[in-house]
């Protein structure tokens, strides 16, 4: 990982603000979905891009039967596309 130098205190409610710097570098606009992890001791935020379950592609990504999954495996698994 590496630092960026900015240092932000978590308030009551125990949000913390993002810089608008890193917000613009990373393609982070208002209410944009962040997925959480925990990785040991850190805390990773990572901007959340829905993924077709069946090779992990972000490209062209549909709901099918409350699944994500691409255009691509959907014409490989025979289904006909509106």
């Amino acid at each position: 990982m590496k630092s960026t130098g900015i240092v932000r205190k978590v308030d009551e409610l125990g949000r913390i603000v993002l810089p608008k710097e890193l917000r613009q570098i990373l393609n982070i606009d208002k209410k944009d979905p962040l997925e959480i992890f925990v990785d040991n001791t850190s805390i990773v935020l990572q901007k959340y891009e829905p993924a077709c379950i069946f090779c992990n592609s972000v490209d062209d990504v549909r709901q099918f039967k409350g699944r994500n999954i691409c255009l691509e495996c959907l014409k490989e698994l025979g289904h006909q596309i509106p």
